[in-house]
């Protein structure tokens, strides 16, 4: 150990007669910068641990009704969630009572009327909706993933008490949304699933996109999806845009590789993370709610036969 410490002295001498003015300043303040440096990253990702959520939701605070986003056959809601907030969310019936029910859950940003142009083609189309009302988007309280959770079994809920059976409820996520989905999906007996720029789970994506981040020890609200997702055995329609640069494709190929059949993707050309649904896409999901209610796309028969009854309320 002393020989090693000598060794170190005469290095640092040797180093210093070879280093002279600004060289010298530097070789002497390097250690100082690196701590300096340090510092400023522990404060940074302490930061980020305590404003993830921030970082994460965006919603609009106000509050609307259907009837201002030209959605004049959706009412208002009511729900109360199982932790005691009452939401508000939209509905509309079914034209025909065997008619199906899509339950759609938004994003991240923004609020339900934002999603009219999607929700209009599958109302003229004679389909139920149901648009779930997250908390903290022109609700009470504040976004989380256990409370988006909480608020979607609040909304199919209400739906299923208006004689809707589970096997007549198709359910929509997009973009965050499909973490919510997928997870109603492992809970509800449901007739399909269908997916709008999903992701394998949001440390995974936050992790490609921040790899100097330990994003995988500070994310609370996980949503991990590709966990889940072999519990899923409705029919899966999933649809990514092939330039997404919010959450590339590669993350919806992966949930796709592993999903359960039947299932069919729609890989959008040209298409980013907001501007997915297209009228081609709009051709695919409608084609794809028209073959679940005709009978066409059902759960596997041996997916079936190991579901003798629906598991509502599931482990996470």
């Amino acid at each position: 150990m002393q020989s090693f410490t000598a060794c170190k002295v005469l290095w640092n001498e040797a180093a210093m007669r070879h280093l002279t003015g600004k060289k010298r300043l530097i070789f002497y303040r390097l250690p100082g910068w690196i701590l300096t440096l340090g510092i400023v990253y522990g404060v940074f990702i302490l930061t980020l641990g305590f404003m993830q959520r921030q970082l994460m939701y965006f919603p609009d605070p106000d509050t609307f009704v259907p009837s201002e986003w030209a959605l004049k056959e959706m009412q208002p809601l009511p729900v109360t969630t199982a932790d005691g907030l009452h939401l508000m969310s939209w509905y509309c019936p079914p034209r025909d009572p065997g008619k199906l029910t899509v339950v759609f859950m938004q994003g991240n940003a923004g609020q339900l009327g934002y999603r009219n142009y999607k929700i209009r083609s599958w109302l003229e189309a004679g389909y139920g909706a149901a648009l779930v009302g997250y908390r903290g988007f022109g609700n009470p309280g504040t976004p989380s993933e256990e409370g988006l959770y909480d608020d979607a079994r609040a909304a199919i809920n209400a739906v299923i008490a208006k004689s809707v059976p589970q096997d007549k409820i198709v359910l929509y996520g997009e973009s965050m949304g499909t973490g919510v989905a997928v997870q109603m999906a492992t809970e509800y007996h449901v007739a399909g699933l269908i997916l709008e720029s999903p992701y394998t789970s949001v440390p995974d994506v936050a992790a490609d996109r921040y790899p100097f981040v330990p994003v995988y020890l500070l994310i609370h609200d996980r949503y991990n999806s590709l966990a889940k997702i072999g519990r899923v055995h409705a029919p899966l329609l999933l649809m990514h845009g092939m330039i997404d640069r919010v959450i590339p494709i590669k993350f919806g190929r992966r949930l796709y590789a592993a999903a359960n059949e039947p299932k069919e993707a729609l890989w959008v050309p040209d298409a980013g993370h907001n501007d997915v649904y297209t009228p081609l896409t709009q051709k695919k999901v409608l084609n794809f709610l028209a073959r679940i209610q005709d009978g066409a796309l059902r759960w596997s028969p041996k997916a079936a036969a190991m579901s003798a009854a629906p598991a509502t309320q599931a482990a996470h």
